[in-house]
């Protein structure tokens, strides 16, 4: 009903007609916070594992140890979603050009966050970071930014891909 009182106005008295072409505003992109993702589950499978390595665990070790996995899944879930956003409305023909790898690279960040979601497994997501850094070089590059490496001050101080912002 909705629909055809707006079509009926719409035809008296026509919308200003409007068009978008992304989700959010241009040029608003940065890999940074899946990059900053993987570190969380990084960090949340090394708190996992000492809690792990307790001989006998309390309860607050139990609570703690479902909210640690409760995290470690949240932020698997915003690594899938940034890469998701990026993927899906900045790349386009011309950096697939440049670098076919993209899809590729793509759907094995989505396979591989999945696994790091599933199991506790420091090993599956250092292999995500891997693909998260690639994925940010490769988007820097689309942009003409150099990049380097350099490991984060913080737990699990881990090596990221840094855009070279001179």
């Amino acid at each position: 009903m909705l629909y055809t009182l707006l079509n009926l106005r719409d035809k008296n008295r026509p919308f200003t007609r409007v068009s978008a072409h992304c989700d959010i505003p241009c040029k608003i992109y940065d890999p940074i916070t899946a990059q900053l993702a993987v570190l969380t589950m990084i960090r949340m499978v090394d708190l996992l594992e000492e809690l792990a390595a307790k001989p006998e665990p309390s309860a607050n070790d139990h609570a703690q140890f479902s909210r640690l996995v409760a995290e470690k899944e949240s932020h698997g879930r915003k690594v899938k979603d940034e890469i998701n956003v990026i993927w899906g409305d900045y790349i386009k023909q011309p950096q697939l050009e440049l670098f076919p790898e993209l899809h590729e690279l793509t759907h094995s960040i989505m396979l591989n966050a999945s696994q790091a979601k599933q199991h506790i497994s420091r090993e599956a997501c250092l292999t995500l970071l891997e693909k998260v850094n690639r994925f940010a070089d490769i988007f820097w590059q689309t942009k003409g930014v150099e990049t380097y490496q350099a490991t984060c001050p913080y737990p699990p101080s881990e090596t990221l891909v840094y855009p070279k912002l001179t």
